[in-house]
């Protein structure tokens, strides 16, 4: 599975961006996709994943009511719809697949850098 991810750039706080993920390959046994961020200096983590049957989803704390994922099965992409950004949403956003029958995410985009600052 191949991953392309978009859509980031320089926004100020309290602005919006939404990020895009296309997918290509074996994209028919994908269970779930992810977007994750690491800042600098601190470790990746988790924002938000949706399940690839179903659109069951689950969002970070820290942007539960201002990020919100999506999909569009018909075009193997996943968004990320990212409202009223604060400067610790800056980072570099990746997203990621876990194929059915996996406990982790084994493929990962190349990532897109955000950045909230004024």
């Amino acid at each position: 599975v191949q991953l392309q991810a978009s859509g980031g750039g320089l926004v100020q706080p309290g602005g919006s961006l939404r990020l895009s993920c296309a997918a290509s390959g074996r994209t028919f046994s994908t269970y779930e996709m992810g977007w994750f961020r690491q800042a600098p200096g601190k470790e990746r983590e988790f924002v938000a994943a949706i399940r690839w049957s179903g659109g069951g989803r689950n969002h970070a704390d820290s942007v539960k009511g201002r990020f919100t994922i999506s999909r569009d099965n018909a075009k193997n992409t996943v968004y990320l719809q990212m409202n009223s950004l604060k400067p610790e949403d800056t980072g570099v956003y990746y997203c990621a697949v876990r194929s059915v029958g996996d406990s982790q995410y084994g493929y990962w985009g190349q990532g897109t850098q955000v950045t909230v600052s004024s």
